[in-house]
């Protein structure tokens, strides 16, 4: 049976990070695939690191069907590393198929991992963006300049990249796993959206699928961590990991 590992970087998500975890587990999957659900406590300040702990020893006393198709284990980093960092353990770690990155937020719904999943079962797609500018699904209604902002840095990377992305910077990005494991990744923090973007475009003979998802979106007031720092950032990966190594 095949298995799609789920990587949850967390850095402070103590409010959340349980909830998450439930979605996670009770999320009906299709494909006959089994869930392993990697979680990278980034070296939190807060209560994170106990309820993972928490959670995990509960869970593994579970006999439910949900419970039994699936599979937790958790990474402890004992420094704050970066969002990028956390995902780069989870890769090594992963021993799925599949590979698929969840934020430990509420942004996003792992209900729908099965709308990413479609192409690449069916033989179609290597990679699939989850885009939250398309479709009919639920968006919560931004900040222009937050919205605008992702838009521009994804037009940067279209631009480089010869993609035509609606939402490069999407956290649903879906690997089949001997891709993303082949990369050399650099990044540490949020660059990690824009590297593997520009990484994954040089492939030969790669194919990019893109579909829309619900967004739940956070501000800085729910504890949203992404500022225009990053965003500077990210400008500054798109060229280097387009013209560069």
């Amino acid at each position: 049976m095949a298995t799609l590992s789920i990587l949850v970087p967390a850095y402070n998500e103590a409010q959340t990070i349980a909830e998450i975890l439930d979605k996670l587990i009770e999320a009906p999957l299709g494909y006959s695939l089994q869930k392993e659900i990697v979680v990278v406590n980034d070296g939190s300040t807060d209560l994170t690191g106990k309820i993972i702990d928490e959670y995990i020893e509960k869970f593994l006393k579970r006999t439910d069907k949900a419970a039994t198709q699936a599979s937790i284990t958790a990474h402890h980093k004992t420094v704050n590393a970066g969002k990028g960092s956390a995902i780069h353990t989870g890769i090594k770690i992963a021993t799925g198929e599949y590979i698929i990155v969840q934020d430990g937020d509420l942004e996003l719904d792992p209900r729908e991992f099965n709308i990413l999943l479609q192409p690449i079962i069916e033989g179609y797609a290597d990679v699939v963006y989850g885009s939250r500018f398309i479709g009919g699904k639920a968006h919560r209604v931004m900040n222009f300049w937050h919205s605008g902002g992702n838009r521009l840095l994804t037009f940067a990377s279209n631009m480089f990249t010869n993609l035509n992305l609606t939402d490069m910077e999407t956290c649903y990005k879906l690997f089949k796993a001997d891709i993303i494991k082949g990369l050399n990744l650099k990044e540490s923090r949020f660059g990690f959206e824009p590297e593997v973007t520009a990484r994954i475009a040089k492939l030969k003979d790669i194919k990019i699928y893109e579909v829309g998802i619900s967004y739940y979106g956070r501000t800085n007031s729910d504890g949203k961590k992404i500022g225009w720092k990053d965003a500077v950032r990210t400008l500054w990966c798109i060229v280097r990991y387009n013209i560069g190594n």
